[in-house]
């Protein structure tokens, strides 16, 4: 039985001889249901349709699906001595990114911001022997293809290692992630915040929503948790969710001015 793909989200859903009745992401305000209503592809027919590409993004390694499909993001490899920890997730795993990770190192772990990116994740944890996929356990009913290697962290810190550290900020979702790596940015520290914090075009700003295509503002309670959470972090660069969509350098101060700016706007 084939594999299913939202095509709206890119969310995977389990083997099952038909596809799924409606799609959970799709279906929560954060999101929408396509206009042409609700479909899937298998497995295959995403394959076949899309392919996995990969290229350096501000010196980390992205991989995405082109042409673009669902959502859009792409997945980041932070490079650590024991394999690669991908950052966020994309809805497709072929034979030939696989072995472009492997070369890379192979993949350690998985850790994903928040339920809009889980895409296959199951697919590339078990393309590396079934590492540990680290999904907030406050998200745990969007999860769509449930799998043993998924661990349902709690609480509001996880280290993968000294360097790479998972910190709950809430806000986009009650388990909305993101990840700071120490030795980013030529050793200055990076952050990569998918769009918990949304990096806006100028590329010198964040901003905050509680949903993107449906223009749902954040609060500003959940908009200082999350700037209480980054404020102990030595970080340079910031990494969005999209190609490109990073604050190169002087990112923490972009930071602390977004989110003063986005507060005076929503007073």
């Amino acid at each position: 039985m084939p594999l299913w793909t939202c095509f709206q989200c890119g969310a995977q859903f389990p083997d099952t001889a038909s596809p799924p009745a409606a799609c959970k992401i799709c279906d929560e305000e954060r999101q929408f249901v396509n206009w042409s209503g609700q479909s899937f592809l298998s497995r295959d027919e995403l394959s076949a349709r899309r392919q996995v590409v990969w290229r350096e993004d501000d010196g980390v390694t992205g991989l995405g699906l082109d042409p673009s499909f669902a959502i859009g993001q792409r997945a980041l490899l932070i490079p650590e001595p024991d394999g690669c920890v991908m950052w966020d997730c994309i809805p497709l795993a072929t034979e030939a990114a696989v072995a472009q990770v492997r070369s890379l190192g192979g993949l350690k772990a998985i850790a994903v911001s928040h339920p809009h990116f889980y895409g296959a994740v199951a697919d590339w944890s078990e393309a590396f022997g079934a590492v540990p996929i680290y999904l907030h356990g406050d998200d745990r009913d969007f999860v769509t293809r449930p799998h043993p290697a998924i661990v349902p962290w709690t609480g509001d810190r996880l280290a993968i290692s000294d360097d790479v550290v998972l910190l709950r900020t809430g806000g986009h979702f009650a388990g909305a992630t993101v990840l700071h790596w120490r030795k980013g940015a030529d050793g200055k520290g990076a952050l990569f915040t998918g769009d918990i914090a949304m990096v806006a075009m100028d590329r010198r700003h964040v901003s905050f929503m509680y949903s993107y295509p449906n223009y749902i503002p954040l609060g500003a309670a959940a908009v200082r948790r999350i700037a209480a959470a980054v404020a102990p972090l030595a970080f340079d660069r910031i990494y969005g969710a999209w190609w490109q969509k990073n604050i190169a350098t002087g990112a923490k101060p972009a930071f602390e001015r977004s989110v003063a700016r986005y507060l005076a706007a929503i007073a």
